[in-house]
This record gives C-alpha cells, sequence and structure tokens, in this order.
C-alpha cells in the first residue's frame, strides 16, 4: 500500500510525456502561433529521507520550492521577503500528494499545490505569476565539439543516451521542464543538411525561419553552442514575438549546467513580459471558457444558466462571440480543478482535446478526488488526509509530471491566452437532445 493523501490528477486523456507530445505536435500541426497550456506547473517530485510528519514536512518546502520559480518565472522568488513564512506554511497550499519508492530504492514524495491558492501566496509576497499559456519555442540548437558541428533534434527514446545530440536533447528537455518552458527541437530529417547547420552557426534567420514554416511554435531560437577549455559556451538570438535583440550568451562546465541556464535566461524573459503583476492577483480568480457549437441565444441563455448554478461560480459573462464560438469570463471560488470536476458533470460540456493520441495510462492512475470536489463530499478548506500506510515501489518518471497541450486559437486569441493567469478551457457545446430523458439543467 502507498502512502498518499488523494491521488494525483491526471490531464483527461493525457498521461503521456511533455516533451514527446510536442515532439508529435511538430509533425502533423502547421498553421500561425498558437498558446501552449502546461499542465503539472503546481506539481513538484522531490526526495525524502521518510515518511515522518517532520520528513514530509521539509518535502513539502522543497516542492513549493520549485513551484514557486515554476509559477513567478523568476528564481530571486527565493529571496524575496515573506517567502519563508511560505515554504513553512506549505502543506496548507498542498491538494494531494504520494510517496513511492524509485528503481533505486529512494523515497520520492510527489505533490500538488492548489493554483489559485499557489498565486494568491506569491501575490501576498508582491511577487509576480505567470499563468499556464506560455509561448511553444523552437530552438535550433547546433553544437560544436572536436571540430564537428550537429544538430540538436527530437532524438528517439533508442538513441537519447547514446549520442551527442541525444545528451544535448535531454538535458534541454529537463531543464525546460524544470522551469515549465514549453520547448521543441526539430525532427531528426533536418540533421542531415549542412546549410541549415551553418545559418544557425552564423545566426542568420532566413534559411532558418523557413525550414520552420511547416513546424508549429511562437518564437525561434538560433542556438550556437560550443567548447573552449573546460567551459561549454552557448549563444543564441530569438525571432518573433518582438523577441528579437541582439546575441546573449551564458557559459557553464557541462551540458546539463549549461542548457539549464539557458533555459533560465529564456524563462526569466519570458516571464518579464507575460507575467501578472501581484496586484492583479484577485480575490476572485477569473478563467476564460471557449465553447464551440453555441449558435442561438437559446444556447447562450441555457450556457449562462447551467454555469452560474454550479458551485464554484461566482460569476458569469461574456467575452467574446465569433461565429458560433463563444468565450466566457467566469469567476469563481476555490481552486480551478474543483470548478473543472464540477462542469465535468454535464455532459453537454465536451471538453476539446488536442487530437494527440494518448500514450499508455501510468500506474496509479485513478481518478483525482480533490477536498471540496463534488465527489469527495469533503470540505474544500480541509487539508488532505493523511493516511498511515508503507511506501509503494514503483518507477518514478519525472517527465510524466507534466502533459501539454496545444490550445486551438488564432493568433489574436494567442496573445491574450498568454496573458491569462489560469489555462483557458475548451468545450464543444452538446445539444441537450443527445441526453437521456431524465437529464436535466
Amino acid at each position: 500500500m502507498s502512502l498518499s493523501g488523494h491521488k494525483l490528477p491526471q490531464a483527461p486523456g493525457l498521461a503521456a510525456r511533455f516533451f514527446a507530445f510536442i515532439g508529435l505536435l511538430l509533425l502533423i500541426w502547421s498553421g500561425p502561433a498558437t498558446a501552449v497550456t502546461v499542465s503539472g506547473l503546481y506539481s513538484a517530485r522531490v526526495p525524502v529521507e521518510g515518511t515522518s510528519e517532520a520528513q514530509l514536512t521539509r518535502g513539502y518546502a522543497d516542492g513549493l520550492r520549485q513551484v514557486l520559480v515554476r509559477v513567478s518565472g523568476s528564481q530571486d522568488v527565493l529571496a524575496t521577503e515573506g517567502v519563508d513564512g511560505l515554504l513553512a506554511d506549505a502543506e496548507s497550499l498542498l491538494l494531494s500528494y504520494q510517496v513511492a519508492r524509485d528503481e533505486s530504492g529512494q523515497s520520492i514524495l510527489s505533490m500538488s499545490f492548489g493554483a489559485v491558492g499557489v498565486n494568491r501566496a506569491l501575490a501576498s509576497i508582491d511577487a509576480p505569476v505567470w499563468g499556464a499559456n506560455r509561448p511553444l519555442t523552437l530552438a535550433w540548437i547546433a553544437v560544436e565539439d572536436r571540430g564537428a558541428r550537429t544538430l540538436v533534434t527530437g532524438a528517439s527514446e533508442n538513441t537519447a543516451s547514446a549520442t551527442a545530440d541525444g545528451i544535448w536533447s535531454a538535458a534541454f528537455d529537463a531543464a525546460a521542464r524544470k522551469r515549465g518552458l514549453p520547448l521543441a527541437t526539430p525532427p531528426e530529417s533536418f540533421n542531415t543538411s549542412r546549410e541549415l547547420l551553418s545559418d544557425i552557426w552564423g545566426q542568420f534567420v532566413g534559411r532558418v525561419k523557413s525550414a520552420s514554416s511547416d513546424l508549429e511554435h511562437d518564437v525561434l531560437a538560433l542556438v550556437r553552442v560550443s567548447r573552449a577549455g573546460g567551459q561549454w559556451r552557448a549563444g543564441w538570438v530569438f525571432d518573433g514575438m518582438s523577441m528579437d535583440a541582439g546575441e546573449e550568451s551564458v557559459t557553464a562546465p557541462t551540458p546539463e549546467a549549461l542548457a539549464e541556464a539557458v533555459i533560465n535566461r529564456w524563462a526569466e524573459r519570458y516571464a518579464g513580459r507575460y507575467a501578472v503583476a501581484a496586484s492583479e492577483v484577485g480575490d476572485s480568480p477569473q478563467v476564460d471558457i471557449v465553447l464551440r457549437g453555441v449558435s442561438s441565444l437559446e444556447d447562450y441563455a441555457r450556457v449562462n444558466k447551467i454555469l452560474q448554478d454550479l458551485t464554484p461560480v461566482v460569476g458569469v459573462g461574456a467575452h467574446r462571440v465569433r461565429d458560433d464560438q463563444l468565450t466566457l469570463r467566469v469567476a469563481f471560488s476555490g481552486e480551478l480543478d474543483q470548478l473543472q470536476e464540477y462542469i465535468a458533470l454535464d455532459p453537454r460540456f465536451v471538453p476539446i482535446e488536442s487530437g494527440i493520441p494518448a500514450e499508455p495510462e501510468v500506474a496509479d492512475s485513478a481518478p483525482a478526488k480533490f477536498p471540496g470536489s463534488p465527489e469527495s463530499g469533503d470540505n474544500a478548506s480541509e487539508p488532505p488526509a493523511k493516511p498511515e500506510g508503507e511506501e509503494s515501489r514503483t518507477a518514478v518518471d519525472e517527465s510524466a509530471m507534466f502533459t501539454y497541450q496545444p490550445v486551438p486559437v488564432d493568433e489574436e486569441e494567442a496573445q491574450q491566452a498568454f496573458e491569462s493567469l489560469y489555462e483557458v478551457l475548451y468545450y464543444r457545446w452538446q445539444p441537450a437532445s443527445v441526453i437521456g430523458s431524465g437529464g436535466s439543467e
């Protein structure tokens, strides 16, 4: 039996790996800029010495440190006045947790914090909040070592640890996951193009931009990596979303350290542009819900009434109408997960999936139950239960903590999504006629 609170949430139909999704997206999607929703920003996994109250308390604080950096977009948040108080009371922000042993026998504490609670905590110390809708960076990375240049691509799992390309790909993937930054590299089919390698090295954007036309992205990054003595150096330029500027660079002793330094700089720059100031994090959180298939005033009235009657909903207002697509701005109480659970109880709200096939579910992927959810019967203010029990032994996959879903929007909506505090929720309005005769509003 595993030691756990409520089971960790799983994104509906998406238990696959974060960067496997991005790689597949590049192969099947093309079109204009699109927002990317990152799930897992408020989750963390840390090693713990055991399962005593003191050991778990230290683990909660370590996990919250990761989340605060990821959500604020800045490592400086850990030096902000008042952060020690938040870390000391990390358990109060906890939604769920689980302790399991990895293949080496190390105890791993997996935990999920409430998005609303964390955002308010950051605002309480005057720190910014970077939402879950983030730009996708397509990184063209050329590595020069011992006189040879290689292009870092989305290497397959079989070669990920066996080649220089795989080592760099894994390093950048791990660094991007740590900061919650959507990152893609080009498919392996590009790794034989000497012309592209030369242009990346010379930071000539034209031909690289043309090669990227069928690859989904918001921003291009041309990165050249070289080694001098005992140090690696990475220099890069951006193209897109007005991120264009001169070359920036960092140095580090190892590929892993260099990738982390690069991604840290990128995350800080994106957050500096899109993070919401503490003063804009209100007491009543709001989320945009996009409904497709709303074709009449009767549909609108019915949708509005259904949402208004949901327990967590404080208010509903029309934000944008285009053809049969209605965008509603919904103010709610509690956590966003709870609102989603209430909406899921009505079959007329059909979630719009990414269209990317899911990989097999991971073990222990039963539906999550949270305090205050419609199924749990608990009060939302109560902390998660802490049942006694032994740890389970299971494989702990760090990459499985994050999931990714492209948001099906146009360029204008993508810009709005980037500036939204919470992920945009997408549904298709299903006519009531498909509901059984016992259905009701």
